[in-house]
């Protein structure tokens, strides 16, 4: 029985991998998380993994060596999904060093476990995906973006601690493959979404703000930070479908690759998008809030994915207005529960 390593998995994108691998393969699925995660994401995998029914939690910390070496050495996972992170970038500005210590050296210490396994047992080959992130690539003026979009080697210009963070990210996972030989592929999502999104992320907080105004929790405004700037979205569903593939179709260890939808707007159309389909749209208004303005902003997030399409055949599938709508579902059913949340 093959066993898939998933840090991060009370995340959105890991508690989606997790739901992915359980469908679509006969895994044990291990998560690693932390002892004070959140576990809304993964709340519908609990009975589970209460029965030890494919899934398991190992508790460790991305901060603490010991607590990897440990998740390492007992699982001997043989594909080691590393998603977690402090993954927002606004609260990188405010937060620097531990958005840095957590994501780059973290992405070390989880390395450094997976080699010290395979030292001590040279029969262990793991294949690892580090998962760095589009925001690498930073402000690219319009003048020097590539035709087709971002592709995998024009220059890094990160705009905020979260972004060098992931260019530290990105570089250790291809350092890994090509000094030890480790089975190490980097990826650079570009915006994705879908259900349990954070809050803290535009499109997320747009479709929560909407289902609050219309549960009349608050008034009918929608509060906003740079909408000028330029996405190009996937669904979560197609994101994680592509890290399968990823670690399943010949993978090559230190290579990398760009990865993201094929619907581009300004996150002001996404947010017209989401108030279209509310019952308040003619009510709700849309307000500027400084506090949500990044110091930087890479506001030119278009990808260029053939590299990746054409090594693994993978295509988004799910519409941009499903995965929109599906988003304000969400948020929707979790505030008609009685739930209560920030209006960040």
């Amino acid at each position: 029985m093959k066993k898939a390593l998933i840090t991060g998995i009370t995340g959105m994108v890991g508690s989606h991998l997790a739901d992915f691998l359980l469908a679509n393969t006969d895994w044990d699925i291990y998560g690693v998380c932390r002892w004070r995660s959140p576990l809304d994401n993964v709340s519908h995998l609990l009975d589970r993994v209460n029965r030890k029914d494919r899934v398991f939690f190992d508790y460790a910390d991305l901060n603490d060596e010991v607590s990897l070496m440990t998740v390492i050495n007992k699982g001997k996972p043989d594909y080691v999904f590393h998603l977690a992170a402090q993954s927002y970038p606004l609260t990188s500005f405010t937060a620097p060093i531990e958005t840095l210590n957590t994501n780059i050296l973290g992405t070390c210490r989880l390395l450094e476990a997976i080699r010290a396994a395979m030292e001590s047992d040279t029969a262990y080959k793991p294949i690892v995906h580090v998962c760095a992130s589009s925001e690498v690539f930073g402000r690219i003026p319009a003048e020097k973006k590539p035709e087709i979009g971002i592709h995998e080697e024009c220059s890094f210009h990160p705009a905020s601690p979260y972004a060098i963070s992931k260019v530290g990210t990105d570089l250790l996972g291809r350092y890994y493959a090509e000094a030890y030989g480790m089975t190490v592929m980097t990826t650079r999502m570009f915006t994705h979404t879908g259900p349990r999104r954070g809050d803290v992320f535009h499109e997320s907080t747009f479709a929560k703000q909407i289902a609050m105004i219309e549960a009349g929790l608050i008034e009918p405004k929608v509060k906003v930070g740079n909408l000028k700037s330029l996405r190009t979205y996937a669904d979560v569903r197609d994101a994680v479908r592509a890290y399968y593939m990823l670690v399943t179709k010949d993978p090559i260890p230190g290579e990398y690759y760009n990865i993201g939808g094929s619907y581009t707007c300004e996150v002001g159309d996404t947010l017209n998008t989401l108030i279209s389909y509310s019952n308040k749209k003619d009510e709700i208004k849309v307000e500027v809030d400084t506090e949500r303005l990044r110091p930087i902003d890479a506001d030119l997030q278009v990808p260029d994915c053939r590299k990746f399409k054409a090594h693994t055949g993978w295509e988004p599938q799910i519409p941009f207005e499903t995965t929109m709508q599906d988003l304000l579902n969400y948020w929707r059913k979790r505030i008609n529960q009685g739930e209560r949340f920030l209006t960040r």
